[in-house]
């Protein structure tokens, strides 16, 4: 009788529109979000692009943890690694699933998303709908304008460095983390968007910044009369030109009338996340076109500690060291780290972090593999 009340009455927060009791249902982010929320199809692209794959697979055999030897593959699984890819000079190396996944599973982005954010605005300004990061939010979201607005350009909300005041917690109900992340009403929570500080003071890393440069792109769009929405932009510029094999989506806020949640996301298999990092890691360029402009990608993944940057921190790219790698990074371990010395892309996606610190472990799998 009492899963029979409790079922009724998550039932009935559901069906409430109530964030805080989606929040409760739902609690807290998993792998399989992509399920519960409305999203935008991206189709499989009409000329699919396949990694070649290494006759014999060549993987790290081991790994120390602690004082002792364990298989690389058991050290996978054991730390609740779902999908994990290295790809070599574009071939396939290695290739391990496990808890049910294969290569065609659709996974979670997370915060991955942000990064592809950051491809799309560099597209945009190449596409002329931005005329360069300098230009101020006021001039695309006229109404926050008077809260300051007009003194925070594009470049400081790229870097985390607007001054947002957010709450970035999936933990409290009341967060505005949380709010976005399992809220229907996008418009209106940015429409309540303060600062806390000057721009350019200060990095902090909040997810307000990311769903902000998704409402920029758009209002930069409709401004020159294109109706598309992110994720049809995404599509057009993006995951068909790089030969994306799977039927993915871009998680919405509500069905009708929704919006992307561009700070997360971005639902696809671990091979199509890969090409993201393919893409970046041959400087925008894919099958004899340039997709992204290759002086955004460099600017994307180079330090710059300027006007309160961080320097492991760069348009919505994590930099993970000073050895000119960098990666997307979403909660719950997922990652696409590209390493250009090595001419290497890893991929992780897994249900949780697993007590590892992947950046360290990508680092380590890297000295393996040579230019």
């Amino acid at each position: 009788m009492r899963l029979a009340q409790l079922a009724i009455i998550a039932t009935a927060l559901l069906s409430s529109g109530c964030t805080v009791g989606r929040f409760f249902v739902y609690n807290f982010a998993d792998t399989r979000d992509h399920e519960k929320f409305p999203s935008r199809p991206l189709p499989p692209s009409a000329e699919p692009f396949q990694y070649a794959e290494a006759a014999v697979q060549r993987g790290p055999r081991s790994v120390t943890v602690g004082d002792r030897e364990v298989p690389f593959d058991k050290f996978l699984e054991d730390h609740a690694t779902v999908a994990f890819l290295i790809i070599h000079r574009d071939t396939i190396k290695y290739e391990r699933y496990f808890k049910g996944y294969d290569p065609a599973r659709i996974h979670t982005s997370f915060s991955m998303a942000k990064s592809v954010v950051s491809m799309l605005i560099g597209c945009a300004i190449a596409d002329g709908f931005i005329t360069s990061v300098e230009q101020p939010v006021g001039d695309f979201v006229p109404e926050l304008g008077d809260r300051g607005f007009d003194k925070v350009t594009l470049e400081h909300v790229l870097q985390m460095t607007s001054g947002l005041d957010f709450e970035e917690s999936y933990v409290n109900p009341f967060g505005s983390a949380a709010r976005f992340y399992y809220g229907r009403r996008l418009y209106k929570n940015m429409e309540r968007f303060k600062l806390k500080r000057a721009a350019g003071e200060k990095f902090e890393y909040v997810s307000g910044n990311s769903q902000l440069l998704g409402l920029i792109l758009e209002r930069a769009l409709r401004a020159k009369g294109d109706q598309r929405t992110v994720t049809a932009y995404l599509n057009d510029k993006l995951w068909s030109p790089l030969g994306m094999e799977h039927p993915s989506s871009w998680s919405i806020d509500r069905k009708e009338g929704g919006i992307e949640k561009t700070f997360c996301c971005i639902n696809a298999p671990a091979r199509d996340f890969a090409k993201l990092g393919s893409l970046y890691l041959h400087k925008g360029e894919w099958r004899g076109k340039q997709l992204v402009p290759e002086a955004w990608v460099e600017r994307s993944t180079s330090v710059d500690t300027s006007n309160g940057s961080a320097r492991h921190y760069q348009y919505q790219w994590w930099l993970p060291s000073a050895e000119g790698d960098f990666m997307a990074q979403g909660i719950l371990g997922q990652f696409v780290y590209v390493d250009p010395t090595r001419d290497l892309v890893i991929v992780r996606l897994g249900k949780k972090y697993g007590g590892v610190g992947w950046p360290g472990v990508f680092r380590g799998v890297a000295k393996n593999f040579n230019k």
